[in-house]
């Protein structure tokens, strides 16, 4: 029995059956193992590209300026808002109307009408602009208080006489 089974053993090696047949042998032709060699590269770098492709983010595209109007209906929304300078509550609502006409600002230059169309209300931000510079800090907004309610209201005004940009 024991002869039987090492005999068995013998053939099936020889066969290439039994423990190590999915292993390759070795080939004697150099040319042959380069392109084993080449083959199995390419489907690594293959895999690893479909791998990295899978894990990558999907890029959210960023949205351009909003539409004119509403960008002008989030800076309608502070007409009833105020506060009083020196009293430490102007953080928020000065904060607030200088982002929405910065907003506003980069939906009128974006329109389709483009920025001729709203020459009086960029013109009337730009010299806003132009006295805030960088500085968003309480301080600063709160002395140039009355600018810059004043820049929103004439706006509004402005808008008021436009209801086809806002409508």
């Amino acid at each position: 029995m024991i002869v039987a089974a090492a005999l068995v053993s013998c053939t099936q090696a020889s066969s290439g059956g039994g423990p190590g047949a999915d292993v390759p042998a070795a080939s004697t032709d150099p040319a042959a193992a380069d392109r084993a060699r080449i083959a199995e590269d390419t489907e690594n770098a293959d895999r690893a590209e479909r791998e990295a492709a899978a894990e990558e983010p999907t890029a959210e595209p960023t949205p351009g300026p909003a539409l004119v109007r509403d960008a002008f209906a989030t800076l309608q929304a502070t007409l009833d808002d105020t506060c009083t300078p020196g009293a430490g509550d102007c953080a928020y609502f000065l904060g607030r109307v200088t982002q929405e006409l910065t907003e506003l600002d980069e939906s009128m230059r974006a329109d389709d009408k483009g920025p001729g169309h709203f020459k009086q209300p960029l013109a009337d931000m730009k010299v806003l602009f132009d006295k805030l510079g960088d500085d968003r800090s309480e301080a600063h907004l709160e002395k140039y208080f009355s600018e810059i309610v004043g820049t929103r209201d004439g706006i509004n005004t402005w808008m008021q006489d436009h209801p086809d940009d806002y409508r």
